[in-house]
């Protein structure tokens, strides 16, 4: 199956601390030779410019590997990455965002050619898959302009791969996949020398589970602080989309997210399909988080009319039928929904993104041939990065570049048996430096990573209001990669650069 931004769901254990190299002198050679450029790293280095809020930015492009090292100096894996950093500024109050996708098993391909870049994928009208052959157009709304980038696509991703003769399943799990990400952050300080930069993290899908982990790593096994984190289409635990008997969470997690694909598709009560879409969805929020979830607790100790009276109320913001709603115990998941929200017209809609409309294989059954949003996106980007990689930026190479699947089986050792959950790392890595900020970005319509699940995580990050003030959540008329919609990715360019003018620091 193919997936850009598959957000996998297993029963896995909360993050803890994991056994780290012991010796001092094992630390220190390995400094050393990280200090030095290796024979195995390759780059291809280039200057550009592109006009950003009507200013001309030049940048410097550096594309190529880092290789990360054993103790011992032997190489275990090399990471692909590209850089951009802006001409003629100072690396000491510059501020340095280090980006990555999800999955896990995606590389960066998708925030790369989408939002970061200074070249970006023409898509459609409102973001809708084009016709071939594709354009690659100027990335006016790059936040290129506030911030050098360095896109990371983690081992076993794009053209990151292992060592030769180096197991893969090194990298393959949440440890080893946080652990090698932020040595790569580490290795990129010390051999760019930007370690004055403020420092940023923006991480999308699983990748902000990632991001949740590797601030954690940075902190207190480098020493490294950040300034912020952005949490593109965010998921932190597990439990707040998962379907097993006895979790209810879910289920009002979707609703408001349910909500909104209906209002789209014009299937909601007239009074509420003439509200703004906000206005809708703060109604849906308010049922979902108080009678429904209640309601839901309750379970069989549920009346007969009161069952009929929330089946109604489900229905009224789900656009589904109160008999479907009873049908299903009230308890309706996200991908029934997709199948059944537009049966009638004979049509399902997307997951990662609940506009995007497709015809399945037969109109009967209950779950999906295919994503049509995330299929519309495949063709457009990878053949567009392929091209770029090599007329734009100059790198040779004759590696398949992989965009999903390659870090299968994914290993969530020793964190298994319950639902994966960093929400702890991220508010210990918030606790310790009180300077850290937190944006987080989510889409109305994203399936993968709803944003009632989003909420009722951030509701319990911590307690004491200092979490809370630091956190901002912003909402997109969009779904899991909002910024395919032209007028939706400037709502974000101007999110993220307010969000690092105000938590980059002194900058003199």
């Amino acid at each position: 199956m193919r997936a850009l931004l598959l957000v996998l769901l297993a029963p896995v254990l909360t993050v803890s601390a994991q056994a780290r190299p012991s010796t001092a002198a094992a630390g220190q050679a390995l400094e050393a030779r990280a200090a030095a450029p290796s024979s195995d790293d390759t780059f291809a280095s280039n200057v550009g410019s592109v006009t950003i809020g009507g200013t001309e930015v030049k940048y410097r492009s550096t594309t190529g590997r880092l290789t990360l090292r054993h103790p011992n100096g032997k190489a275990r894996g090399h990471f692909f990455f590209v850089a951009y950093t802006r001409e003629g500024m100072d690396p000491k109050t510059r501020p340095i965002t280090f980006s990555y996708n999800g999955g896990p098993g995606s590389p960066g391909i998708w925030l790369h050619m989408g939002l970061m870049g200074p070249r970006r994928v023409a898509m459609g009208g409102d973001g809708f898959q084009p016709a071939p052959p594709y354009q690659l157009v100027d990335n006016d709304q790059s936040p290129l302009d506030v911030t050098d980038i360095v896109m990371i696509d983690p081992v076993n991703t794009g053209f990151s791969r292992p060592a030769e003769g180096e197991p893969a399943s090194q990298f393959t799990g949440v440890r080893g996949d946080i652990e090698s990400v932020s040595e790569f952050i580490r290795l990129y300080l010390m051999r760019f020398d930007r370690w004055r930069s403020p420092k940023y993290l923006l991480g999308e899908s699983y990748g902000t589970m990632r991001s949740a982990g590797v601030a954690e790593e940075l902190q207190n096994r480098h020493g490294i602080e950040l300034n912020g984190i952005v949490l593109v289409s965010s998921i932190l635990d597990y439990q707040s989309k998962g379907y097993v008997a006895g979790n209810d969470y879910p289920y009002a997690n979707f609703l408001p997210s349910y909500t909104a694909s209906a209002w789209y598709h014009k299937k909601l009560p007239a009074d509420l399909q003439a509200m703004p879409l906000a206005k809708a969805v703060d109604e849906s929020r308010q049922f979902a988080f108080g009678d429904y979830l209640s309601a839901l607790v309750k379970g069989n100790r549920l009346t007969a009319a009161e069952r009929r009276a929330v089946a109604t109320k489900v229905a009224r913001y789900s656009g589904l039928s109160v008999e479907y709603i009873e049908q299903a115990n009230l308890r309706v998941s996200d991908s029934r929904f997709r199948k059944e929200l537009l049966r009638d017209r004979g049509v399902m809609i997307g997951r990662l993104d609940g506009r995007y409309t497709a015809l399945d294989a037969d109109d009967a059954g209950e779950t999906q041939e295919f994503d049509p949003s995330n299929h519309a996106l495949s063709g457009p980007y990878t053949a567009l990065f392929l091209d770029y990689v090599k007329r734009d930026l100059g790198y040779q190479t004759e590696l398949p570049y992989f965009t999903s699947g390659q870090v299968q089986p994914w290993s969530y050792m020793p964190f298994q048996n319950r639902y994966l959950n960093l929400v702890e790392s991220l508010r210990s890595t918030m606790a310790r430096n009180p300077f850290l900020k937190v944006l987080v970005a989510n889409g109305y319509y994203d399936f993968a990573t709803p944003f009632g699940g989003t909420e009722y995580t951030f509701d319990h990050l911590g307690y004491e209001p200092t979490y809370k003030d630091r956190v901002k959540l912003t909402y997109y008329e969009g779904g899991h990669m909002m910024y395919i919609v032209p007028n939706l990715l400037r709502q974000l360019k101007k999110d993220i650069a307010s969000f690092i003018e105000g938590s980059r620091g002194p900058t003199a």
